[in-house]
């Protein structure tokens, strides 16, 4: 008898250390930001969930304007308004292992699918979203929304701040982004190409970076590719930002970035006058660099909600 009620507890297995790695590789890949990955960067007023809610509706409603309704095969369809029905099904019918292999199965299934336009992912940082992107030029899809709301001043968004374009991650280490924006870089300003820019840099959950450095390193590689490209610090035409969160390293190049009030939704849609008279009066160089003198922007003077957070965080700016 004895024997009996010691082997009960065996023929149900705890789900909790196989489930939960099980979630996190989802058919449609890695679920937290990484290097390889391209999308947009959000950052909220202490809202994530909502973020991400408005984020899908904002950028769904754009992204089928640039490149139409988002189509997915019948099997994607069924998986993806039924997944979670089932799997709680599921779920209470297998053991552990059971579960574990079925959702292996699905992974290796789904490979060969068409994966979302639009996916939230873990970004690392507290009060950011990140949004991963298929089939999407980020830049030329934040610079519609922005363009569109800065000339109708129709405001759409309640908790996201600001929206930056991420056209490509790579480790946060000083030689990684040195190599790495070698390549990234020449769209913009690899001769005959040529531009002015600044230079926008923000650490999160990273204390190892010196942001004199990296900034150093950047306009280096900059100027090596066209020594025509010269600094800007008041109306440039590009903008390089450059977002570290822990060891990922997210960078873009934008442009209206004065126009757009740092590509600030809620600041974007407020009057013409105070957007002309906001943006040159803070941008300032904040020191001579070796090599080049690139702007390094304040970026919190208007995202001060979501530093309501930061004991988590590493501001360099």
């Amino acid at each position: 008898m004895a024997a009996v009620s010691a082997e009960a507890p065996r023929k149900r297995r705890s789900k909790g250390p196989f489930l939960p790695a099980a979630k996190r590789s989802r058919p449609g890949g890695s679920r937290q930001l990484e290097p390889g990955m391209c999308g947009i960067l959000i950052t909220c007023n202490m809202n994530e969930r909502k973020c991400v809610a408005e984020a899908y509706s904002l950028l769904g409603e754009y992204g089928e304007q640039l490149y139409g309704p988002e189509k997915f095969t019948d099997h994607e369809e069924s998986r993806l308004s039924g997944h979670e029905e089932e799997e709680e099904e599921e779920e209470e019918e297998d053991d552990a292992e059971a579960a574990l292999k079925k959702e292996v199965d699905q992974i290796r299934a789904s490979t060969e699918q068409k994966l979302r336009r639009f996916q939230s992912v873990e970004s690392g940082a507290n009060n950011v979203v990140f949004i991963r992107t298929l089939g999407v030029e980020p830049e030329k899809l934040v610079h519609h929304i922005l363009k569109d709301m800065h000339t109708t001043k129709k405001k759409k968004t309640r908790v996201i701040l600001r929206m930056l374009p991420v056209s490509g991650t790579c480790k946060a280490f000083v030689e990684d982004m040195k190599r790495y924006s070698e390549t990234f870089f020449e769209p913009w300003f690899k001769s005959p190409q040529k531009g002015t820019f600044q230079i926008v840099y923000k650490a999160r959950n990273n204390s190892h970076l010196s942001r004199v450095k990296v900034i150093n390193e950047l306009a280096g590689v900059v100027g090596h590719l066209n020594p025509e490209n010269k600094v800007d610090l008041n109306n440039p035409e590009f903008t390089i930002v450059v977002e570290i969160i822990k060891n990922i390293c997210c960078l873009s190049v934008v442009k209206d970035y004065v126009l757009f009030r740092k590509y600030n939704l809620q600041e974007v849609v407020k009057s013409s006058k105070v957007d002309c008279q906001g943006d040159t009066s803070k941008t300032s160089p904040e020191g001579n660099l070796e090599g080049a003198t690139p702007a390094v922007e304040n970026v919190e003077s208007q995202d001060k909600p979501e530093d309501k957070a930061k004991a988590n965080d590493s501001h360099e700016d």
